[in-house]
């Protein structure tokens, strides 16, 4: 079971757990279903749907979002919903950081934030956040500690930050994008465990293109696209191991609701997440 106090998630919780399996009858924490500051789950996933995840180790998954921009509650539902269909997962979600671009986290307090989860998606778009010890405390939970999805604006938090640690565990520095368009995805890895099979020939919905200035040790570039403004090829899904070990999964998609409901993305999300788990 993961270490999260109350203090640190109760607040801001979106979801306390969602499951595939029977332990989606009691949370695991924060506060009862329907409390202040609790959106409920959907319904349990458990009931009518036999034991098709019968011996298959359940992941225990956090997924941290917030900030400026974005619809952090739908998107963590389509997420949820969408790993749900493969794999047994019990959920910690989370929605803190206000609404801008300069908010604290309470789930990142504790150095020991990470423990007992599985897996962590950040979804946080924090860009003037600066602070060393705060950004330190989360990667180096991740450094000897569990795998990670990066997803959109999260390669623009932190931004602001004089120092690498942050866009080190990400595995690409970006600081802008370009204007939202239709993005015609290029596979440059067909052969990586996580692409294999997958659409050839997407054109997303209208969404925003990053300019990835860096791309970092141990980081692969699985698919790219070109910028209509300086025409230049750029990563825009990775694959990457955080000193030299620790999976992390990244795309810079994920700007509007139009890209979360595309199958297409969905699909891409659940491969993350399986290559990351190591559950392929």
């Amino acid at each position: 079971m993961n270490t999260l106090s109350r203090a640190a998630v109760g607040a801001a919780i979106l979801f306390t757990l969602l499951s595939t399996g029977p332990a989606a009858q009691q949370p695991a924490q924060g506060p009862a279903p329907g409390a202040p500051g609790q959106t409920p789950a959907p319904p349990g996933r458990g009931g009518g749907m036999g034991n098709r995840f019968a011996g298959q180790p359940r992941i225990n998954a956090l997924i941290v979002s917030g900030g400026c921009c974005h619809d952090y509650p739908g998107e963590a539902r389509i997420l949820m919903d969408a790993v749900n269909r493969v794999l047994p997962v019990d959920w910690t979600a989370v929605v803190q950081g206000g609404s801008g671009t300069r908010g604290s986290m309470p789930v990142y307090a504790d150095a020991d934030w990470a423990n007992g989860f599985d897996i962590v998606v950040h979804n946080e778009c924090l860009a003037d956040v600066d602070d060393p010890a705060y950004i330190r405390r989360i990667t180096a939970a991740h450094r000897s500690g569990p795998p990670a999805i990066v997803i959109h604006c999260a390669m623009h938090s932190y931004r602001a930050a004089t120092f690498d640690d942050w866009r080190e565990f990400l595995g690409v520095t970006s600081r802008r994008h370009t204007k939202a368009f239709n993005i015609p995805v290029k596979i440059v890895a067909a052969d990586h465990a996580a692409m294999a099979g997958f659409k050839a020939d997407w054109v997303t919905p209208v969404d925003e293109l990053y300019v990835i200035d860096k791309i970092w040790p141990n980081t692969k570039a699985l698919a790219s696209a070109v910028s209509p403004e300086d025409k230049k090829e750029y990563p825009l899904i990775w694959a990457s191991e955080y000193g030299g070990k620790t999976r992390v999964f990244g795309t810079t998609l994920g700007h509007g609701a139009d890209t979360w409901a595309d199958p297409v993305f969905q699909d891409l999300m659940v491969r993350g997440f399986k290559w990351a788990t190591n559950r392929q």
